[in-house]
């Protein structure tokens, strides 16, 4: 069992390699979602790469930041980033086991999601802005609705291979046979209910679309603190779905440190997360948007689903 020991320098050298990777593909992928849109609208729309176009073309513009911001404002974009980078450490991505130990347990990751969301929402109130504040308040009314969803998946699983770590939680699923399939099918489908809406999808938000709930509190941002927080979110859809694929997908990883093996489970990876955003894309352009104040109405089926996936744990199933 892997515990919270110092990770060797290999291991560390692999999850700093791996955090960057993730903040490096990050625009790639959403670029992916992008063109998917614009096809099903029977539309040209932007290329896969205008995301890293639009990124460089914000790095070199002055920031703007509106007089009544303080420190929060100032330091929100690294934060986002940070509390991403150290869950994409984390992450048993291409390894069965996590490469960062210290923050592989689910319960640590749980905490970064909510200092991503806490400093999100706060950097919108320090704005000043009435209307990034009320973006501040929606999201926090989204989080309270899905977290309790991406909890129980979570912990039902872990209460299933015995161990809150990913890594470990990740290798008993992907070495052994699975001791109650039911009820790990079931958290796996009401994990994705919750990974679907993290990444700011319809029919609740649009990613970049900074009328939406996801980017209201970024409202006041401008400049390269506008690129920074794009890429924070950018980092954290990639780290939500690796989160689903590490727990739920586990499979096509390599069992050495070697460099043939890495290189073959970073091939699978880039599989699965392209099979996870065209078909995260295709479902976000299917359906319609619903209004905020029917979101509950949603996200209780979520609950429902998480709650039955632990209920088929009790009955071992």
């Amino acid at each position: 069992m892997q515990g919270l020991e110092i990770p060797s320098l290999g291991m560390i050298t692999l999850a700093i390699i791996q955090a960057l990777i993730m903040v490096a593909l990050a625009p790639l992928f959403t670029g992916l979602s992008r063109v998917i849109r614009a096809k099903m609208h029977s539309r040209q729309g932007p290329g896969i790469l205008q995301d890293y176009r639009d990124l460089y073309k914000l790095l070199r513009r002055q920031d703007v930041a509106p007089s009544p911001s303080g420190i929060i404002f100032a330091i929100t974009p690294w934060v986002l980033i940070i509390t991403m980078a150290l869950v994409a450490m984390a992450m048993p991505a291409v390894t069965n086991h996590s490469p960062f130990p210290i923050a592989g347990d689910v319960i640590t990751d749980i905490y970064l999601f909510a200092i991503f969301r806490f400093f999100f929402a706060l950097a919108g109130l320090d704005s000043g802005s009435i209307f990034a504040g009320l973006g501040s308040s929606r999201e926090l009314t989204l989080g309270v609705l899905v977290e309790p969803i991406l909890i129980l998946s979570i912990f039902t699983v872990a209460l299933i291979t015995g161990s809150s770590d990913l890594g470990n939680m990740s290798n008993t699923l992907a070495t052994l046979p699975w001791s109650m399939p039911v009820a790990t099918v079931v958290s796996g489908a009401a994990c994705a209910f919750v990974i679907f809406i993290e990444m700011g999808k319809l029919p609740f938000d649009v990613a970049e679309a900074e009328q939406e709930l996801q980017e209201g509190p970024m409202t006041e941002y401008s400049g390269s603190s506008l690129a920074l927080m794009k890429i924070g979110f950018g980092l954290k859809q990639m780290v939500v779905v690796m989160l689903f694929l590490a727990i739920f997908v586990p499979f096509g990883k390599a069992d050495t440190l070697t460099v043939s093996a890495l290189l073959i489970a970073t091939l699978w990876l880039l599989v699965k997360l392209f099979v996870c955003f065209s078909i995260a894309s295709v479902l976000e352009n299917s359906m319609a948007r619903v209004r905020y104040v029917q979101t509950h109405e949603l996200t209780w089926i979520g609950f429902g689903i998480a709650v039955l996936g632990f209920l088929f744990y009790l009955t071992g199933i």
